[in-house]
């Protein structure tokens, strides 16, 4: 497929802009803008996470729309992201444009100063849960108190560890913490390492699956939406691709939706997992939302928000207000459009 131009009116109209801004014109002491050699977009590169706990980002990667849609004219990379931590650590350190995370995540990143907006949101997630050994005597969440648990901390297990022991009278002082990668996590508790877990599928579901290990606590209100974010930079800079990426998002979504084994299949193959097991995550996988983000993920964080200060991962609840002020970006995600990814 060749590529189309998309050069969009946001980004003439911020070039005008900045050209107003100095009170010059080209020829009256500013530089004209350098010729872009033919290029049709706003960058000759593209940096995008996949993830498995966003099964969306694996859809538009198996499929190659984007490689498709900007031919020769820009290069995309894929990143693997291992949890919405190291998606949030690759958004503030620049090494990629777009990043995958839960909605918690997001709003600690934000506020503790990452500059990164929520441009999409790309499914509802029922993908944490609180896991012990089979055989285990804890029964409940009120059990974990003394006890050692797993979680990633930056992502929406943590949080949803932090909702839970608050729902049971407990904090994080009432049990021994152990911050480890979610793969980590899953190894430590079916070694015995650990006594808990604060899993995320599909590693959880894995776990139930070949026994090794029980959901003890499962609570769909206390995991957020999966938020696609973009920094600042590529927002203000590359509106072009941020919309082509958002529309790629909806394509996929429409895919996901008609072709449900068929994601799964996906899913299995990057994830290493057993087809069933795919297919279970799948299912506690909300696909068919609106993919607008605002009020309804909204009311979620400003529930979250305040655990985030009691922890001590955030300072104070005026970076919480202010996050949640300028988290929002719905200019993509309201004019995307899955006709125009070929």
């Amino acid at each position: 497929m060749t590529s189309r131009p998309r050069l969009t009116l946001l980004t003439a109209t911020l070039a005008a802009a900045a050209m107003a801004m100095t009170g010059c014109v080209a020829g009256e002491g500013a530089a004209a803008p350098e010729p872009t050699d033919g290029a049709e977009w706003s960058s000759t590169d593209l940096t995008l996470d996949f993830a498995t706990y966003n099964p969306l980002s694996l859809i538009i990667k198996e499929q190659g729309w984007l490689e498709d849609e900007l031919g020769d004219d820009v290069t995309v990379t894929w990143v693997q992201s291992a949890g919405s931590n190291k998606a949030n650590e690759a958004l503030r350190a620049g090494a990629i444009d777009v990043g995958s995370t839960a909605g918690s995540a997001a709003l600690l990143a934000r506020s503790n100063g990452s500059p990164i907006q929520v441009i999409d949101i790309y499914t509802q997630p029922n993908w944490a849960a609180i896991l012990v050994p089979t055989g285990s005597d804890i029964d409940s969440v009120e059990d974990l108190k003394g006890r050692t648990v797993a979680a990633t901390k930056g992502t929406d297990p943590y949080f949803f560890l932090l909702q839970a022991l608050q729902e049971a009278g407990l904090s994080l002082s009432d049990i021994n913490l152990q911050n480890l990668q979610h793969a980590d996590g899953k190894t430590a508790l079916e070694t015995g390492a650990v006594e808990a877990w604060s899993g995320l599928d599909p590693l959880l579901s894995t776990s139930v699956a070949n026994g090794a290990a029980e959901i003890i606590y499962d609570n769909v209100d206390f995991n957020s939406y999966g938020f696609l974010n973009a920094t600042e930079d590529f927002i203000e800079n590359h509106p072009d691709l941020a919309q082509l990426v958002v529309n790629a998002y909806e394509k996929a979504r429409a895919w996901a939706l008609e072709n449900p084994e068929e994601t799964a299949a996906i899913l299995a193959e990057v994830a290493g997992i057993d087809i069933a097991v795919a297919e279970a995550t799948i299912e506690r996988t909300v696909i068919d939302i609106d993919n607008v983000p605002g009020d309804a993920q909204r009311d979620v964080l400003e529930i979250i928000g305040p655990i985030f200060v009691e922890s001590g991962d955030v300072p104070g609840q005026e970076q919480i207000d202010a996050a949640l002020d300028s988290l929002f970006n719905d200019e993509f995600a309201t004019a995307a459009d899955p006709d125009e990814v070929g």
